[in-house]
């Protein structure tokens, strides 16, 4: 049979016809982003709130019963120690104290000159473990270099140093403390001694134990006050460390010595921390849901220069991220490409410019990447953030690649 001209033309113009209408049918291509299957390290974190606080702080209390001059200092204050002037109290008389108060007084001089006693123990031997600790630290240092060491006893030997480093440092202001009220102890003892009957006692002066700062005064105005009264609080506030309350279910994760990252706290940059205790005892906290959990504070040092925190002060609001796990060379997909599917973890994956459905096993999490640990091989994309409009076969194009 013999074609004419006339009919291969009507057949060609079907043909497009048909093809014209069945793209018309097709929808077209979702556009989509993707990120491909890579090998490399995953950190994992915990992030939370946090509050920086003074490491040493001290209530300064009235040694005598008196009337108590107005308080001129103010927050924020520089003091010095054994030279600032913090408080000036007029004792009671002498016909007022009777043989009881002078028996206390005499009797708290005594348990203050053992105060010192174990505050200058706990000196030594902070002193000594600081020695032992830092000779350690050198050692392993020296061998971390020559790689005869793994990371992790290196790491616990840092730690063990900057512990030790920072008991000496509270059992120094321990010491000063103590002095401080032994010498005040036995200045009220001594207030009266050898005074006649009805002859005035002189003023009692209170200076400052330690350097610092006024951080609070809670008795401004001139008021009578008792033996033992609160009068202000004071402290250094270049000494900060940061407090971080953390789920109990994640401070079992957290290790001593592990880094912290500090950031939102108002700064143009983060700052560096390093764990250094895990509090033993939890406490009960009703979330913003109404939900109560069980937090553990997290105590971390500063480790950069005081200079670059310097404009932080006490109970300052920050956010912490701290490292609880290291994972080297593990197969992994941003955080943003998983979704739950028939309870189970899925990605799509692109294959030929479609959407493929496939099922993974997901180990470790971080707040941005996923272990892979079966179901995906490096190289492969996956599309981040799938949305409802792309299931298993549907058609895509890819607008962007997380990688690039």
């Amino acid at each position: 049979m013999k074609l004419s001209l006339k009919n291969i033309i009507g057949g060609i113009v079907l043909v497009a016809v048909i093809a014209a209408v069945m793209t018309s049918l097709t929808p077209p291509p979702v556009d989509v982003e993707t990120a491909a299957v890579a090998e490399g390290p995953l950190v994992l974190t915990v992030r939370e709130d946090g509050k920086t606080r003074i490491r040493e702080k001290y209530v300064v209390s009235s040694p005598v019963t008196g009337r108590l001059a107005r308080i001129e200092l103010q927050e924020g204050d520089d003091l010095e120690a054994e030279s600032s002037l913090l408080a000036v109290i007029l004792p009671s008389e002498p016909e007022l104290l009777d043989a009881r108060a002078q028996a206390e007084a005499e009797a708290r001089v005594l348990a203050a000159e053992a105060d010192v006693i174990r505050a200058d123990v706990a000196s030594e031997q902070a002193r000594i473990q600081f020695e032992l600790s830092e000779a350690n630290f050198e050692r392993n240092r020296t061998l971390r270099e020559k790689n005869s060491v793994s990371q992790s006893d290196y790491d616990v030997a840092e730690t063990a140093f900057r512990s030790a480093e920072q008991a000496v440092r509270a059992a120094a202001f321990d010491q000063q403390i103590a002095q401080f009220e032994r010498d005040m102890a036995e200045a009220a003892a001594r207030q009266f001694s050898g005074l006649s009957p009805g002859e005035s006692a002189e003023p009692f002066e209170i200076h400052a134990p330690i350097g610092g700062k006024v951080l609070r005064v809670l008795q401004e105005s001139s008021t009578v006050v008792t033996q033992g009264m609160p009068l202000l609080e004071i402290g250094d506030p270049r000494n900060l460390e940061v407090e971080i309350d953390v789920l109990s279910t994640d401070a079992v994760r957290i290790q001593p010595g592990a880094e912290v990252l500090i950031d939102h706290w108002g700064g143009g940059f983060p700052l560096h921390a390093q764990v250094r205790v895990i509090e033993p005892a939890a406490f009960t906290r009703v979330s913003s849901l109404g939900v109560e959990e069980q937090r553990v504070n997290v105590i971390a040092d500063f480790t950069d220069s005081q200079g670059s925190y310097s404009s932080l002060g006490d109970g300052y609001r920050v956010e912490g991220q701290i490292t609880i796990q290291r994972l080297d060379n593990v197969l992994q997909i941003p955080a943003s490409a998983l979704f739950r599917h028939q309870r189970e973890w899925h990605v799509l994956k692109v294959v030929d410019s479609k959407a493929v459905l496939q099922p993974v096993d997901v180990g470790q999490q971080s707040d941005t990447a996923a272990e892979i640990r079966s179901g995906l091989s490096a190289d492969e994309q996956v599309i981040l953030y799938p949305s409802d409009r792309i299931s298993n076969g549907t058609r895509v194009s890819v607008t962007g690649d997380a990688d690039r």
